[in-house]
């Protein structure tokens, strides 16, 4: 670990949704290693475990919830210097069609308006300390289109137009906001999935392929420790970026978007996704 690192993280106070598993955990672990005091959440916390670091319950889409873990964290070290919002979930894919509007609420709740709970609840504090830093876990599918994915697609792309406005709101008051975009990561992403709740026998065959597609994706993604390195890089930078991919396909991806024409794009999604078959 570099000098730069730990002089960054010295003292500082950090907490991470999501950090069961996954990203969040690895996360939350590659953050403590660092040297910053991380308090990882999940719903249902567990505390008879072996982290590094502390476990505390917190359900995003409860503002008594985050209110709690807020005052738990600011009564025994009375500040926060970094929030990582990672908590989310997808439905597993399926035609946009084939979710309520029950369910697109649900998606909506938990990795949009989950992170705004989280973010509304942490800024105060962070104002009054003059310094903060928010770091949101996006996707590639917060700039790329997702077929048979386009609520968690839609959640991703709210996330960073979200972000990037926050970020010019808050920088003059010394927090920044960073979005982390990863490509496929090696997580139970598709085994916590929701199944699609309005099925239609027009979308099977293309709901059982692209199923098979993205668990194959998914197990042959990055580790998640690739993505928790990146989230220190922006979290310790004395000038972050906005927006960090993380891992290699995540980076051709970015530069894909930023310089081919829009019909290429739109052809090599296509054909990757064998939808013209």
């Amino acid at each position: 670990m570099s000098e730069e690192i730990s002089r960054a993280v010295k003292n500082k106070i950090a907490l991470v949704t999501g950090a069961s598993s996954g990203i969040g955990e690895a996360t939350a672990e590659r953050l403590a290693e660092a040297g910053y005091t991380v308090f990882g959440t999940s719903r249902r916390a567990n505390e008879a475990d072996s982290r590094s670091f502390t476990m505390l319950p917190l359900d995003v889409t409860s503002d008594e919830s985050v209110e709690a873990a807020f005052s738990e964290v600011l009564r025994i070290h009375g500040r926060i210097d970094l929030l990582v919002n990672n908590a989310g979930f997808s439905v597993a894919p399926a035609g946009a069609e084939e979710s309520s509007i029950e369910q697109a609420r649900a998606v909506f709740e938990t990795n949009f308006f989950g992170l705004v709970r989280m973010t509304r609840a942490v800024v105060p504090h962070m104002r009054r300390q003059g310094r903060g830093r928010i770091i949101n876990i996006g996707s590639v599918l917060g700039f790329l289109p997702a077929p048979y994915m386009a609520l968690y697609a839609a959640t991703k792309h709210a996330v960073a137009g979200y972000s990037e406005s926050l970020d010019h709101e808050l920088r003059t008051r010394g927090i920044r906001v960073v979005v982390i975009e990863p490509a496929y990561t090696h997580t139970r992403f598709d085994a916590n999935a929701l199944e699609a709740d309005a099925k239609l026998e027009e979308y099977r065959d293309a709901r059982t392929s692209f199923a098979r597609m993205m668990k194959h994706l998914v197990e042959s993604g990055d580790h998640p420790a690739v993505v928790a390195e990146v989230v220190l890089e922006a979290a310790s930078a004395v000038l972050p970026k906005l927006r960090y991919t993380a891992g290699k396909l995540a980076g051709r991806l970015r530069l894909l978007r930023r310089f081919a024409p829009a019909a290429m794009v739109d052809a090599g999604i296509r054909k990757d996704m064998r939808l013209d078959v």
